[in-house]
């Protein structure tokens, strides 16, 4: 039973027959039907004009967003949890040819404007220390949580008095909607944020990210930095074709909704064990090694987080019976 990771999930079926109906010659790269959609297609669910690129990863999408927004001798301030810090390999740094990240402090990997303000105002104005350029920030982050509409504005308008970007890595937007119930539009553009690394790979797609720009303007440079990072695919409406299947119905929600609900339930019979409030599908529990090593004797993989922790992850397709079991098992410690 896996809860290790949502990226060990299956593929969702429409996006497999997604994947079939695209199976004919078409136009190589980003020139086919379903690519060229996409900017009218999340469009709609931004209700606003943005510019949107696939590309195959994660990685790449916050990559190459930061790349837009940050030249290479700037900085992006993070949280020093962040993914773009602790688990992309360098990426940001490699596509922004030499940006440095500064790293900011805040509980459960959220960022506010107080911290983002002690970490920055301390720089000199000079040219002996890198200037901050932007603003990233994950949602829902590390540790499960989520921003609401009001926290992302409040950053939104600390980054504009500050003349910083804002980027949002959303490779869990959808759980973080699924939790909060509110518009894409009012977790994103209407906040302040200027470009969405929007995950789909986590759920329920099979190699699809899409980066999201919502000044146009922004976008500019974009299109060749992918292709100089070797992520234009050639046969890209594969990559198109699951962005609409998981679009198609609201399926991206509704898979969302199915994993952030099971998370919900083994949270329930963590009891004091639970470190972070479960807003999303991870679950982050204190355990000791003899009680991690009698929950993987049953049978559950997981993640050893740090120390006397676990993180389990909910994935869209996890089976009830499942979560069920981890969460008699979590109860019976």
């Amino acid at each position: 039973m896996r809860f290790f990771s949502d990226n060990a999930a299956p593929v969702a079926p429409a996006v497999m027959a997604a994947l079939a109906a695209v199976n004919h010659v078409d136009t190589a790269y980003d020139g086919d039907a379903a690519s060229r959609a996409l900017d009218a297609r999340l469009g709609e669910v931004f209700e606003a004009p943005v510019t949107v690129f696939w590309v195959a990863t994660g990685t790449a999408a916050n990559a190459l967003a930061l790349a837009a927004i940050c030249p290479p001798h700037r900085g992006i301030v993070c949280h020093r949890d962040a993914h773009i810090q602790n688990d992309e390999g360098g990426a940001p740094e490699f596509y922004t040819h030499g940006a440095k990240l500064l790293l900011a402090d805040g509980p459960g990997a959220k960022l506010d404007p107080a911290g983002v303000a002690a970490r920055i105002d301390g720089i000199p104005g000079d040219v002996h220390r890198v200037q901050p350029a932007a603003l990233s920030i994950t949602n829902a982050t590390e540790y499960g949580l989520v921003y609401t509409p009001a926290e992302v504005a409040a950053l939104g308008d600390f980054a504009r008095e500050r003349g910083l970007r804002l980027h949002m890595d959303g490779a869990r937007f959808a759980n973080a909607l699924a939790h909060l119930g509110c518009t894409p539009a009012d977790l994103t553009w209407r906040g302040g944020v200027d470009v969405l690394s929007l995950g789909f790979v986590k759920n329920g797609g099979m190699s699809a990210e899409a980066l999201v720009f919502f000044d146009p303007a922004l976008a500019a440079g974009t299109a060749e930095r992918r292709k100089r990072g070797g992520h234009l695919l050639s046969k890209g409406r594969y990559l198109a074709a699951q962005i609409h299947a998981l679009l198609e119905d609201d399926l991206w929600l509704a898979n969302a909704r199915a994993a952030n609900a099971g998370a919900t339930r083994i949270a329930a019979a963590a009891g004091a064990r639970l470190i972070y409030p479960v807003e999303a599908n991870e679950v982050f529990l204190a355990l000791a090694p003899a009680e991690a090593a009698h929950l993987r004797g049953q049978g559950f993989d997981f993640y050893d987080w740090a120390a006397g922790e676990a993180r389990f992850v909910v994935s869209w397709h996890q089976p009830a019976t499942e979560t069920a079991a981890l969460a008699a098992a979590i109860a019976g410690l």
